[in-house]
């Protein structure tokens, strides 16, 4: 009788821990209703006045720094480009990292800087080697890229969730779901921003009319 105790014993126990193991795994992971909550509590944030905020004083910041600098390189963007890149970097820093388009943004001049180092050795060596061989071949044709072909034969859902995965930073190759997520919250963040962009342009066009007109 005895016997027959202890086994059903440590069944029962090791039945109450897996028991225990899934309820806590299953409050642990997040559902589909708190991620999709999430997802419209981060597009609703860039809607508030309070971020728009944040982002309008870092960016004036940002725009101080940049006028008081000097340019870096020669080939370091200038005017228009140069206010837009840093436009997007305080967007992103704003951000906090929180999604792919963001970390993309903050990564994404180290990775042009690479990039130029590396398409300017490939120059100087192309020309070189052309310089050693002379110029006897003939040029060759342009051909249809194989990108382009495989994109004509997709179908319409995919084709587009490649040209909006092309556009959103950080999301070339990311599934759909992944796309649209980060497609919301980046197009709110944009609106955001243009939002406070033109805010501080009123701002500094009211504030130089006024220090340009005479006293009366």
């Amino acid at each position: 009788m005895a016997s027959s105790l202890v086994p059903n014993t440590v069944t029962n126990t090791a039945s109450r821990a897996a028991a225990r193991r899934r309820k806590k795994k299953r409050s642990q992971a997040p559902s589909a209703e708190s991620q999709d909550a999430s997802d419209n509590n981060s597009a609703a944030e860039w809607k508030s006045e309070a971020q728009q905020q944040v982002y309008s004083s870092r960016l004036l910041g940002a725009l101080r720094m940049l006028r008081l600098s000097p340019p870096s390189s020669p080939a370091a963007p200038k005017g228009g480009r140069a206010v837009r890149e840093v436009a997007d970097r305080v967007l992103a820093v704003t951000a906090k990292g929180r999604t792919r388009w963001s970390r993309e943004i903050l990564t994404n001049r180290l990775k042009l800087k690479f990039m130029k180092k590396h398409n300017k050795r490939q120059r100087v060596v192309a020309a070189a080697a052309t310089a050693a061989r002379g110029n006897s071949r003939l040029p060759k044709k342009p051909r249809l890229s194989i990108l382009r072909l495989k994109m004509k034969n997709l179908p319409t859902v995919q084709r587009k969730a490649r040209v909006l995965g092309r556009i959103v930073p950080g999301c070339r190759k990311q599934p759909l779901p992944v796309i649209l997520e980060e497609a919301t919250d980046y197009i709110a963040a944009l609106e955001m921003q243009v939002r406070a962009m033109s805010a501080l342009a009123d701002l500094l066009s009211g504030a130089s009319s006024s220090s340009s007109a005479p006293p009366t």
